[in-house]
Parts: C-alpha cells; sequence; structure tokens
C-alpha cells in the first residue's frame, strides 16, 4: 500500500570514497545539504551510489552513516541489489539494522531469472528486511523486464508500497498504473520522465538529477502534485539539456563530475567506472552553469 511519506523527491545518492573506502564525513555533509535543499527522501546504496562495486559492509556503512547523519528528518531508503538472493537477503537484513525506512529491490542482473524467480527473490528479501519495499524496474542495467503483471501480483503483499519504473516505455508503465495505480505508489525512474508518469498518477521521482538540481526536482514533483501542471512541465522541460549530459556516460560518472564541481570531495569512481571525458565534464559544468546553479562557498575548480 502506498506510503504519503516518499511522495516527491527521493535522490538516489552519490557514494563519496576515500582509497580506503565510504567516505562518511562527505557522505553526512550531502545529506545536510538535501536537508537544505529541500529533497523529500534519501536513498542509499543504488546503481547511482556505486553499490555494485562496493562490500556489503560498505553499504552497511554507508546506510548507517545517512541515517545517522539524516538524524529522522528525511525517509531513508536503502537499495538491496545483487545476483545472489543469499547475498541480497543478507543486504535487506543490515539495511534493518542500520535504520533504513524502506529497502529499493531491484531484479537479480545476469541471471536472467523468469519472473516467478523474480518473485520468489523479491520475497525471500522483504522476509529478511522487515521494512516496507518499492520495487525497482531498470531493464537496462539488469536485463531483465519486470512485467505489469508481476507487479500486481506482488502488490497482493502489504510490504510492497510502489514501484521505481525506469523501463522508459510508456506504455507498459500505463498498464502498470491501470493495474496498480489505485493501491502503489509509482515513481518514475528516469529524470525526463518524471512529468509523463505523473500524468499516469505517479507520485514523483526516485532521482539522479536530485544530487545537483534537488530543490527544482522537488518542486517539479510537487507542482504536479499541487495542480500546478504548467509549472511542473515548464521545469521538466527546462531541466531536459541538464538531465541530458547527466547521463552522456553511463550513471553515476557525469552526476559525481557534477556533484564534485558542487564542492564536494567526493573522490574517484569504482572500477570499472571511470572518470568523464573531458568533453563531456564540459557540457555537464556548461548545463549547471546555464541553468544557474551555483558552487559551494570555497568549491576549487
Amino acid at each position: 500500500m502506498a506510503d504519503p511519506r516518499f511522495d516527491g523527491s527521493g535522490v538516489a545518492l552519490i557514494t563519496p570514497f576515500t582509497p580506503d573506502g565510504v567516505n562518511e564525513r562527505v557522505l553526512a555533509d550531502l545529506v545536510a545539504f538535501h536537508h537544505e535543499e529541500r529533497t523529500d527522501a534519501l536513498v542509499v546504496c543504488g546503481s547511482t551510489g556505486e553499490a555494485a562495486a562496493m562490500t556489503a559492509e560498505e553499504q552497511y556503512r554507508a546506510a548507517a552513516c545517512v541515517v545517522t547523519a539524516n538524524g529522522g528528518r528525511l525517509p531513508v531508503i536503502v537499495g538491496c541489489g545483487g545476483t545472489d538472493t543469499r547475498q541480497v537477503v543478507r543486504l535487506g537484513e543490515q539495511a534493518r539494522r542500520a535504520g533504513a525506512d524502506a529497502v529499493l529491490l531491484s531484479a537479480p542482473p545476469y541471471n536472467k531469472p523468469p519472473q516467478r524467480g523474480i518473485v520468489d527473490h523479491f520475497r525471500a528479501v522483504m522476509d529478511a528486511a522487515q521494512l516496507p519495499a518499492i520495487i525497482y524496474n531498470v531493464p537496462g542495467r539488469t536485463s531483465v523486464n519486470i512485467l505489469p503483471e508481476t507487479i500486481a501480483l506482488l502488490a497482493e503483499d502489504e510490504r510492497v508500497i510502489g514501484v521505481k519504473e525506469a523501463c522508459g516505455d510508456i506504455v507498459q508503465i500505463a498498464e502498470l498504473a491501470r493495474l496498480v495505480g489505485e493501491h502503489l505508489a509509482i515513481w518514475s525512474g528516469n529524470d525526463d520522465q518524471v512529468v509523463p508518469i505523473m500524468s499516469l498518477g505517479g507520485r514523483g521521482v526516485i532521482t539522479v538529477l536530485g544530487n545537483v538540481a534537488p530543490r527544482d526536482t522537488s518542486r517539479m514533483a510537487h507542482a504536479y502534485l499541487e495542480g500546478e501542471l504548467a509549472e511542473a512541465t515548464s521545469l521538466q522541460l527546462g531541466l531536459l539539456p541538464l538531465i541530458r549530459a547527466l547521463f552522456a556516460e553511463p550513471n553515476p560518472i557525469p552526476v559525481k563530475t557534477a556533484v564534485r564541481w558542487l564542492g564536494f570531495d567526493v573522490g574517484p569512481l569504482r572500477q570499472p567506472l571511470c572518470e568523464a571525458d573531458p568533453a563531456r565534464q564540459q557540457l555537464v559544468i556548461q548545463e549547471l552553469e546555464g541553468l544557474g546553479i551555483r558552487r559551494r562557498t570555497g568549491a576549487k575548480s
């Protein structure tokens, strides 16, 4: 059943690293930044957070850091993904221990399980986490498309509160809304489809864009929820050039460049990811400056 605490813009946080692990000081600074900038929820250990290149212990430390720095002010959602259900069950257990408010569950990548295998996987993780669950459909990363009928089956479980939908197929999302829209929240998983998905009853976005334009991203969602459709549409269209720049290379390569430009010491990307191509770095910075986004005081070039 949908939970209005999660309406609006949930930022898929980048993870700042040192050469040895998670930079918890900077991660706490990012949490404070999002409190100031009106983000509605915090998502840690997702694909934008490079969780696939983190150990289970690092994921626990990142989640616990965000929960502590947040101090109960915003909902905290912890991503739980991986190829081995046993290991993802462990991530669900430690999300609960870290103090998460919900878990974000993606289909196992690489294995390519059938729909019934995905259902069994999610149920096992939910049993371990004992938390509200958001299903994350992102076939571009997992090679598995979670069908609307499968989500409708999962929606019979009261622990499932919503879906982050990043399939990119608006017809499929419309069918999803038809089947579960009265029972589950739907959040856009693509920053360029926030308003289109909200027009089908969506409740907001779980966002990459929100790392660097948090106020506008949150306002876009809330404007739509408040019936200010022209304002929401204007924000969606105005942000498209920055959104394109943020996805000119695989996420989170460009957004980590952008957060560094804002003035946060986010450290390196984890291999096999690498730094953005210089031309694309400049494109990201150009779009940030074009929107009038300001760097933090004292940020270095």
